[in-house]
């Protein structure tokens, strides 16, 4: 399920606020992490001065969920400056700490995620520091934390939602997670992302509240359908 025969990542996702990479483009269980560029100026501020935001090097950026492949600095570069690593699940620690380290940056968690990540740590909450990302609560279970990230157009879910093959059925382009079926997390309730980047699988760069609306609407009634794809999957 992890891992993989390929020695390079496979970008994905790259769009005006950030870009995605899977490090094992051949693996099932598809890791996917992300950088997002939070630009030193708000686009409001810019657009009152006369003037137009861009990327550079004053852009903040957020490594998300990091899984470690050769290039990813040179990939990561391109966005701005790194100022965080996040981690947003707490069993999705990956090379979060490895990454963090080599950069010289904290790994920031949400308060209430319960991941052991052996390197310096910051917690946050509400929001995403000095950036427009909110913190949702996600899942709050015994065993199982985890956030999202959203700014109103873009949706960063870890683990609840996925697009890698054993998270759908049917005609959806990203599914709720297999265990999460029969209680598709309330969160996502009301939101309207144009894009859906998820752990796991290519994100959904476009009409991505229709995508989420299908995915939750039909979550219980494609479970076993969902169920037997994943098990196929593992064979």
């Amino acid at each position: 399920m992890k891992g993989g025969s390929s020695s390079r990542f496979e970008e994905i996702d790259r769009f005006d606020g950030g870009v995605g990479w899977i490090a094992h483009a051949d693996e099932t269980m598809e890791r996917a992490s992300h950088a997002l560029r939070v630009p030193e100026r708000s686009e409001t501020a810019d657009s009152a001065n006369g003037e137009a935001a861009s990327a550079g090097s004053g852009d903040d950026v957020w490594i998300i969920d990091p899984v470690d492949a050769d290039g990813i600095d040179e990939l990561v570069a391109e966005l701005g400056s790194v100022r965080g690593v996040v981690v947003l699940l707490d069993r999705h620690t990956r090379d979060a700490a490895a990454v963090a380290r080599r950069y010289d940056v904290p790994v920031y968690v949400p308060s209430f995620v319960d991941a052991n990540v052996p390197t310096e740590t910051k917690r946050f909450s509400g929001r995403l520091p000095d950036s427009e990302y909110d913190v949702i609560t996600v899942v709050d279970w015994p065993g199982w934390t985890e956030a999202a990230l959203y700014d109103g157009e873009t949706l960063v879910v870890a683990d609840a939602l996925g697009t890698a093959s054993y998270f759908r059925a049917g005609r959806e382009r990203v599914g709720v997670h297999p265990v999460l079926r029969l209680t598709p997390p309330s969160a996502f309730e009301g939101l309207r992302p144009e894009r859906i980047l998820t752990g796991h699988g290519r994100g959904v760069m476009e009409d991505g509240t229709d995508a989420l609306r299908y995915a939750l609407d039909g979550a219980r009634s494609r479970a076993p359908q969902a169920w037997l794809r994943g098990l196929k999957s593992m064979v």
